[in-house]
Order: C-alpha cells, then sequence, then structure tokens
C-alpha cells in the first residue's frame, strides 16, 4: 500500500460540493417553470405583478434556502447587520453562487434613501425564455427578484423587490423605515 491514500468518498467534507449545473438543463427546468406558473393564472399581472406574482412565490421558496446554504458555506455561520453589507452580499456572494459572477451594478435612488437598484445587464433567467408578443411585459426575472426579496428578509432586512425592464433588468428594492433606522442607530455607535 502507498502511503499516500486517496480519502473515501465518506471522507470528503459536504459542506462543498458540485455547484455547476448545465445551462440547457437549468434552461428547460426555468422554462417549464414559467409555464407551469403561466398556466395557473388567468391573466399576465396575476403572474408578474405583485401582490400574487407566481414566479416571486417561487424565487422566494429558492431564496430562503439559499440564505441557509450561504451563511453555512461562506460565512461560517456570521450574518450582517448593516444594509451595505447585506446588499454587497447579494450582489456578489449571492448572485455569484447563483450565476457564477458578481451582478452588473449596485445604485442608491437620488429621490428615495430606501430604494437600491441591482442592475443586470444580461439576466441568464431572461436567456433562453421567448415571451410572445401580446404579454411582453412578462420579466422572468420575477423569480430572481423573489429570491433577493427572501434572502433579505430572512436576513432581518425586510425589503419588496420587484423586478424592471430597464439597462436590462433592474431589481428595485425598497426597504421598509425601520431597516433604515436600525442602519442609522448602528453607525451611531
Amino acid at each position: 500500500m502507498s502511503s499516500k491514500q486517496r480519502p473515501s468518498i465518506l471522507d470528503k467534507s459536504l459542506s462543498r460540493g458540485r455547484t455547476e449545473v448545465s445551462v440547457a438543463a437549468f434552461a428547460l427546468l426555468f422554462s417549464e417553470l414559467v409555464q407551469y406558473s403561466h398556466n395557473r393564472v388567468s391573466s399576465v399581472n396575476e403572474l408578474h405583478n405583485n401582490p400574487v406574482n407566481r414566479l416571486s412565490e417561487l424565487g422566494q421558496r429558492v431564496g430562503v434556502r439559499m440564505v441557509e446554504i450561504l451563511f453555512v458555506r461562506e460565512r461560517n455561520y456570521k450574518r450582517e447587520t448593516k444594509l451595505l453589507n447585506i446588499l454587497l452580499f447579494v450582489k456578489e456572494t449571492l448572485w455569484k453562487s447563483l450565476f457564477g459572477k458578481n451582478a452588473d451594478k449596485l445604485d442608491r435612488a437620488t429621490d428615495d434613501e430606501r430604494t437600491y437598484y441591482l442592475i443586470e445587464k444580461e439576466p441568464l433567467i431572461n436567456k433562453y425564455i421567448s415571451v410572445p408578443r401580446d404579454k411582453s411585459s412578462i420579466n422572468c426575472a420575477a423569480f430572481v427578484a423573489g429570491i433577493i426579496e427572501a434572502v433579505l428578509n430572512s436576513t432581518g432586512f425586510p425589503a419588496k423587490v420587484t423586478a424592471l425592464w430597464h439597462k436590462g433588468t433592474t431589481f428595485m428594492i425598497k426597504f421598509d423605515d425601520a431597516v433604515l433606522a436600525r442602519d442609522k442607530q448602528l453607525e451611531g455607535r
């Protein structure tokens, strides 16, 4: 027997697995998800707009699980307490985990301190979806908006997230007033 034995599969860590998924498999699965959601609503507004946003609801289920996974793997159970840090976590860590890269841009609204914009010029989620002309207002990135909203809400930063068609896809994040008050209090320490 050699001095260098290969570790058994049972000895390998469970915390890091293979993170790559075939784009074709993802596109097929997501396309079926959109069709499933679309077949169970009576209008585009019901599919896409709040409060009955089917894609966003499904994304929220994913987002809650992403919080559990990412804070165990990446942060060693340490949660964020500041607003800017959680936004950077979403822009970088969450985005990289979901799409293999950072989001393109993070901006703050000039007229409302509660509103931030996360911009993705060419979101993978919309890349393989063909939307009929009569339903051109559908932005399937509402699924990702649901993921972002669930991540923020689960980490103690209550917000409403909406997917908009602007500069590609823009995710408008509107935080509750309590989040800003808490952040200002933390800065005052």
